[in-house]
């Protein structure tokens, strides 16, 4: 027995929704737990040691991670701890235009964290 044409457009259209925010959670769930509990700690080493600052950290990682792709998130991180821990002509080769537009993206993503979480 065939389904009528609205009735096929109308379980399309509730079945959707829901696929696509399956395929987001798998594309949010690609940042590593490790990767994860790392910018808690650091988010919340400088929002205080609370409850409330896990949560808001927690939150703002997961921000990014529907934001920015793990891969991205990992060589902007990698520019950042560069540039603060080297120094001389090396520390300048994380100064580039691709490594400020690597640290812009993650800021961006950043402050849309901010903002939804704070």
């Amino acid at each position: 027995m065939a389904l009528p044409p609205f009735l096929c457009g109308l379980l399309l259209s509730l079945v959707m929704p829901v696929l696509a925010v399956a395929a987001q959670a798998a594309d949010d769930n690609s940042y590593p737990t490790e990767a994860r509990a790392d910018y808690v700690f650091a988010c919340m080493a400088t929002n205080g040691q609370t409850q409330e600052a896990l949560r808001r950290c927690s939150c703002s990682i997961d921000v990014i991670a529907s934001v920015l792709p793990y891969d991205r998130f990992e060589d902007a991180e990698t520019v950042l701890r560069m540039r603060r821990s080297t120094g001389g002509y090396l520390a300048e080769t994380f100064r580039s235009a691709l490594s400020n537009g690597m640290v812009r993206d993650f800021e961006e993503a950043q402050a849309e964290a901010e903002i939804r979480c704070f």
